[in-house]
């Protein structure tokens, strides 16, 4: 059901591999149906840059990191605190300090933070959830291997499936289906535009 035409709608990079196995993949895990594929299709989109990133961005800086995380690199002032100066643009660093003793990783010497650090179209991230997909799928790769297209897609399917979120699909609900997937709306303007535009193209 995914065409050329479909996926120019919705990305920039080559088709190739990204429509066989697409084609092959969604239907198998039950996004089989023009609203599923739809939904599917224009929130991955957005949050993979339309699937040109599949591999988590952590070059911040200072300030970057205190607006992201307030909590843990933001002085009372407003500015980045010691840490965040310390292991602005390291991307290493950030991982293991940021994701350190959240998601079943360990602390920052573990190296967890970088090693689960997100992967694939709806970003998996932390040891446990990268366990979890392990374990109920049989899949037995190492987490870099999350980043190919055949695994983005596949701990994709996982991730929409666990969260149950044809049943936004179902019933056209991209505000809910947003907010199940990232807590927030964050782009929503950008992810109905691509919805619509594919339910056309569907």
């Amino acid at each position: 059901m995914i065409s050329e035409a479909v996926w120019k709608s919705i990305s920039k990079a080559p088709s190739d591999p990204w429509i066989k196995l697409l084609n092959d993949y969604l239907p198998a895990h039950g996004i089989d149906t023009p609203a599923r594929i739809a939904m599917f299709l224009a929130q991955a989109s957005h949050e993979s840059g339309g699937f040109m990133s599949m591999v988590e961005n952590l070059n911040y800086s200072a300030q970057g990191l205190a607006n992201t995380w307030p909590k843990r690199y933001k002085n009372q002032d407003g500015k980045p605190n010691a840490l965040a100066n310390s292991i602005s643009r390291k991307p290493e660093l950030i991982a293991n300090s940021t994701y350190s003793g959240r998601m079943g990783n360990g602390g920052p010497e573990s190296g967890d933070g970088w090693k689960y650090r997100g992967r694939g179209i709806f970003q998996l991230t932390g040891r446990t959830n990268y366990e979890k997909f392990f374990a109920d799928t049989g899949i037995s790769e190492t987490p870099e291997k999350m980043s190919e297209p055949t695994y983005a897609i596949l701990t994709a399917c996982w991730f929409w499936n666990s969260r149950k979120l044809n049943e936004y699909a179902d019933k056209g609900d991209i505000k809910g289906c947003t907010l199940a997937i990232n807590g927030g709306t964050i782009g929503l303007a950008h992810r109905t535009e691509l919805y619509e535009k594919l339910r056309k193209l569907l």
